[in-house]
């Protein structure tokens, strides 16, 4: 198999429990360390797929290596080399398929639950109608022409999306126990005015390593899907 090339934005925004899945599966990935300087790849020559973390600045802001990532995601749109997004990940996807990102109504950070919104979808087929996600966001997608609308939030209507061998999420499904406890902990002033939308600091590290285990498992099903494409795509090289 091809290696997996993951870029990440922030040291804090690593791949986490994606990591550790890839390794179960013995699936090569090689980390793209954006916020060191790394650079990005002009082309896919020997390229399984490529995976986007979050970070904290916008997709909209003028940095350099946002235009090389949103050129890189169109080129495997055309391809069809599979791309995930996790968060800013996600509104990268959004952005280079031509749809807007911009300011969500309210921020939504902490633990909120997403339903599904298009129950037909195969991505869907493992997973129930609702479970609790993990967030952090001020801002969100519209979905590109031809999208799949995969999963809603009361906060946030556009959490995830399909698109050929695409999968954008809003929410941050790679979450582990320690990275929520770290960005808890890192960010505390942005949890100091808790309210619907977003929780307190306490209420975000409640039972975090039964609500970790459960995401876990909800990963589990979005990126086996996710990287049998990359398999099938490997295959069919």
């Amino acid at each position: 198999m091809k290696p997996i090339l993951i870029f990440r934005h922030l040291r804090c925004e690593g791949p986490g429990y994606l990591a550790d899945f890839l390794h179960r599966h013995g699936a090569p990935w090689r980390l793209i360390a954006v916020d060191e300087g790394h650079v990005i790849p002009k082309t896919l020559d020997g390229i399984g797929g490529l995976v986007f973390m979050g970070g904290p600045m916008s997709v909209n802001d003028d940095l350099p290596w946002i235009s090389d990532e949103l050129t890189l995601i169109r080129l495997a749109g055309e391809r069809e080399v599979p791309v995930l997004g996790h968060c800013l990940g996600g509104q990268l996807i959004a952005k280079a398929l031509g749809a807007t990102v911009h300011a969500n109504a309210v921020r939504e950070i902490g633990w909120h639950d997403v339903a599904q919104a298009d129950g037909s979808s195969p991505w869907l087929s493992d997973l129930p109608e609702r479970f609790e996600a993990f967030h952090w966001h001020g801002e969100t997608f519209d979905l590109p022409p031809g999208a799949v609308h995969l999963f809603q939030s009361k906060w946030c209507r556009h959490q995830a999306f399909s698109h050929g061998n695409m999968l954008a999420l809003q929410f941050h499904v790679e979450m582990t126990a320690a990275m929520v406890q770290e960005w808890s902990d890192l960010y505390r002033e942005q949890l100091a005015e808790p309210s619907p939308s977003v929780q307190s600091h306490q209420a975000m590290t409640a039972h975090l390593e039964e609500r970790a285990a459960r995401l876990n498992a909800i990963a589990d099903a979005l990126y086996g899907r996710w990287l049998a494409l990359v398999t099938n795509k490997a295959g069919g090289a």
